[in-house]
C-alpha cells in the first residue's frame, strides 16, 4: 500500500530527525501490524495514518526536544499499552537499550511480535506491575530514563516511575498542554520519592498542546515505595 509521508517528513524535519529508508519502513510496517491487530484487541482508538504518525508517532519521537536520544541510553517505558513512546524512540534511536514494561498480557504478546516483525534488538517486553517489578534489583534504580504516556494523575504515575531511575537519571511523563497544577500538586510526593522536578517543557503538535514534565532523580527512592497494587492510584501521595 501507497502512504503520503509528507506529513511525517514534515514533523521528522521540525525534530532533527532524520531516518532511513530502512527506518521509515519499519514505522509502517509497525503500522500496519498495529491495525491488523488492533482489529481483535483494543490498542488504539486512533487507526488513520496520518492520526497515527502525528499523534502517536510524532508526539513518541517529540522526547529529543528535550533529552538526548543520540547515545546508548537504557530506557524504561512504564504502562507502555500498544508500545508509545518506547518502539517509536527504539525505530529512530536504535542504539537505546529499551524495556517496555505492561500489565495486560496480550499487549505485551503484541510488542515481542514487533520486535520480531522489525528486527529490534535490545528491546525487552515484560508483562508486570510497576508496583511488582520495581522490587526487583534487576530493574530498581537501574535506568537513565523512564518514560511514560499513561493516562495518569503525576503523583500517582511518579510513585510508579521514579523508583526505576538511577541518582542523576531523569523521569519524563507525556503530558497535556494544560498542567501546571498538577505539577504543583505533585511536588511534595516528587520529593519524598527522590526526585525534583527539573522543568516543564511545553510544545505544539498539530493543533495539539503537549508538555514533559522533566523530573531529576536527586537521591534513592525509600524502599517502601512504589506501595502495594492498586494504592498509588487509589490513593495518590500528598
Amino acid at each position: 500500500m501507497n502512504y503520503h509521508l509528507e506529513k511525517f517528513r514534515q514533523g521528522l524535519g521540525k525534530l532533527n530527525i532524520d531516518l532511513t529508508d530502512s527506518q521509515i519502513t519499519q514505522f509502517i510496517d509497525y503500522y500496519e501490524f498495529l491495525i491488523e491487530t488492533n482489529r481483535v484487541m483494543n490498542l488504539t482508538a486512533i487507526t488513520d495514518f496520518d492520526e497515527v504518525i502525528e499523534k502517536h508517532f510524532l508526539d513518541s519521537l517529540s522526547l529529543c526536544q528535550v533529552y538526548d536520544l543520540n547515545r546508548k541510553v537504557r530506557l524504561i517505558d512504564m504502562g507502555t499499552g500498544a508500545g508509545f513512546p518506547g518502539i517509536p524512540l527504539k525505530i529512530a534511536f536504535p542504539q537505546i537499550e529499551l524495556v517496555l514494561v505492561d500489565s495486560l498480557n496480550k499487549r505485551i504478546k503484541f510488542l515481542s511480535e514487533v520486535q520480531n516483525r522489525l528486527c529490534l534488538e535490545n528491546v525487552e517486553a515484560l508483562h508486570a506491575r510497576a508496583e511488582e517489578i520495581a522490587r526487583n534489583k534487576q530493574y530498581r534504580e537501574q535506568f537513565d530514563l523512564c518514560v511514560s504516556r499513561a493516562v495518569a494523575n503525576l503523583s500517582t504515575l511518579s510513585e510508579y516511575c521514579i523508583p526505576f531511575v538511577k541518582e542523576g537519571g531523569m523521569f519524563i511523563s507525556y503530558k497535556s498542554g494544560e498542567i501546571e497544577e498538577e505539577v504543583a500538586a505533585a511536588e511534595k510526593s516528587i520529593l519524598v520519592l527522590g526526585g525534583a522536578v527539573n522543568r516543564v517543557y511545553h510544545f505544539n503538535l498539530g493543533e495539539q498542546r503537549r508538555s514533559f514534565v522533566m523530573i531529576e532523580k536527586k537521591k534513592k527512592t525509600p524502599k517502601v515505595y512504589p506501595r502495594k497494587a492498586g494504592t498509588p492510584a487509589k490513593d495518590p501521595l500528598k
